[in-house]
């Protein structure tokens, strides 16, 4: 790499032989325990998209859509998160898969991916706060929306300035709590189905597939489901950008993507099944249309079993799945943002940490865009959670594309320089069908999802669907014509920065190892007892 403008591209960084406690980089701290980050891969962005949105979903396609919904986009995510795996335990540096097109691809790539990825998380933010404040709204109307939605934007405000290790002990109680309230409901649904419930007449089995159908609309009402389920899933691939801030990535990082598959299959698969299965989907209050209150099929199924009162508690369920949701949206959405500003994506001053590693300017803008929750005020929040959705849904399918295409070239560029596979800490499973499925899955998605407003052309959905499209390439374009920058060739593709030892590492591995022979049985008391403190 003799050409100076590719050094100056690709600053060269050697692997340390230290791990300090803030990325030297971007100013973060290494806060997150490896516990944090698998409970934030298993649940941490179950919220109101999953227990409240899934009733759109449930509306627009049936039961059997929702099914297959979940299940072709949880084997995309599936796809997509093997290729992130293994870049980022490699590469766990700051801003993620953004970062990695800059090497990888081209700067203008990264930039085009990055504000995508930003795009999607200020939607589902959005989202977020508009089901957290139509909860309140539902149990009392005397403060107006726009009230709780101010007080709310403070309270999460406040305590995502705290720092990061009190975002992930937070999440990871939380995660705990929604896990165990998909488990109770879950118990309650197969109760309910089998007729067990006390004056339950008869078993409810599969009435609701049958009336009103496993289909609502066709293939037309799968396809809508598939913008949803994208939402849904829409997090997996955060532990990415949560690497930066993990104390011991080499171990967290494949530890929380092997849970996803665990995810896929239990909460998605699972709550895809009992939902369709409690709730028929032309019930009413689904977010299908201008109610000003969301209603979950949770909410739905509790009231058709004669559990009024039950409502309430699935409210306070899902209020307590937002203060996740909200908390993580705002956490990926500003480090998102931090990683771009320092890498010269965004504003200079976003990319600013203090001296605890808390991006104080990054959290405040992404905390902003939560003000697109008030569209409720004039379409009711149906309506309003309906339009973001799909807003966003495409930039999904873009973002997973692009990690895709930047796994292919990685691996490329790794074999072009004579540098085996067998020195990955972590390999993709089936590559490279794994990657070149996820990639040609998520162009096709992109292009597809909105096929439905065509055919009788709804202009107005039409352009919620497919607006954000062509934003991918026209940034790319732009920037590349200011910038002038390159798309690089495999041979000067920069494989050495930015991978890092964990903080741990040298005392796990020598005790791991087999070489604590001669230590001290007080220093290996004490690596235990930093072992045990890490998890």
């Amino acid at each position: 790499m003799s050409d100076p403008d590719i050094q100056k591209s690709h600053p060269q960084h050697h692997v340390s032989d230290s791990a300090p406690e803030f990325d030297p980089e971007s100013g973060v701290k290494r806060g997150l325990k490896t516990r944090h980050l698998s409970m934030m891969a298993l649940a941490g962005i179950i919220g109101p998209g999953l227990l409240v949105g899934s009733g759109g979903a449930l509306a627009s396609g049936g039961p059997a859509a929702l099914l297959i919904g979940f299940g072709v986009i949880g084997i995309i995510a599936f796809s997509i998160m093997q290729s992130l795996g293994e870049l980022t335990t490699l590469y766990p540096s700051g801003g993620a898969f953004t970062h990695l097109a800059d090497r990888f691809v081209d700067k203008a790539f990264g930039v085009a991916v990055g504000w995508n990825y930003f795009i999607i998380w200020a939607a589902v933010l959005a989202n977020e706060y508009n089901a957290v404040s139509s909860i309140f709204v539902f149990w009392s109307d005397k403060v107006p929306l726009w009230g709780y939605f101010l007080i709310f934007w403070f309270a999460f405000l406040a305590f995502q300035l705290l720092g990061v290790q009190a975002f992930g002990e937070a999440e990871f109680w939380l995660a705990l709590l929604k896990l165990a309230g998909l488990v109770a409901y879950f118990l309650f649904a197969i109760v309910y189905a089998a007729g067990g419930l006390k004056g339950q007449e008869k078993p409810l089995g599969f009435q609701y597939w049958h009336n009103p159908g496993a289909f609502a609309s066709g293939f037309g009402g799968v396809a809508k489901v598939f913008v949803f389920c994208s939402t849904f899933y829409a997090g997996c691939e955060s532990v990415a950008v949560a690497a930066t801030e993990t104390r011991n990535p080499r171990r967290a990082v494949p530890l929380a993507i092997r849970q996803v598959f665990w995810r896929i299959i239990f909460i998605y698969m699972g709550s895809a099944f009992f939902f369709g299965l409690t709730c028929p989907s032309n019930a009413e209050g689904l977010v299908k249309g201008g109610s000003r209150a969301l209603k979950s099929p949770m909410t739905i199924a509790i009231q058709n079993a004669g559990w009024e009162g039950g409502v309430h508690l699935i409210n306070a369920f899902i209020f307590a799945t937002c203060l996740s949701a909200v908390n993580s949206s705002i956490y990926i959405g500003s480090r998102t943002i931090l990683f771009m500003a320092q890498d010269g994506k965004a504003p200079k001053f976003l990319g600013f940490t203090d001296s605890r590693g808390v991006p104080i300017y990054a959290i405040i803008f992404t905390n902003l865009f939560g003000a697109l929750s008030m569209m409720n005020v004039n379409t009711g929040a149906g309506a309003a959670y309906g339009y973001i959705v799909n807003l966003s849904g495409v930039s999904t399918f873009l973002v997973w594309g692009a990690i895709s295409f930047i796994h292919i070239r990685f691996r490329s560029a790794w074999k072009a320089q004579g540098r085996h596979v067998d020195s990955l800490p972590f390999k993709s499973f089936w590559y490279p069908w794994n990657a070149y499925f996820g990639l040609g899955a998520n162009i096709f998605l992109a292009f597809v999802q909105g096929w439905t407003t065509l055919a009788p052309f709804d202009a107005g959905n039409f352009v919620d669907a497919y607006i954000l499209l062509p934003l991918f390439p026209i940034i790319y374009i732009v920037y590349k014509l200011i910038n002038k920058t390159r798309f690089w060739k495999l041979e000067e593709i920069d494989l050495d920065s930015g991978r890092r030892v964990d903080l741990d590492a040298s005392s796990e591995e020598e005790y791991l190892s087999g070489s604590e022979v001669g230590l001290t049985s007080s220093k290996k008391l004490s690596i235990w007892r930093r072992l045990a403190r890490n998890f």
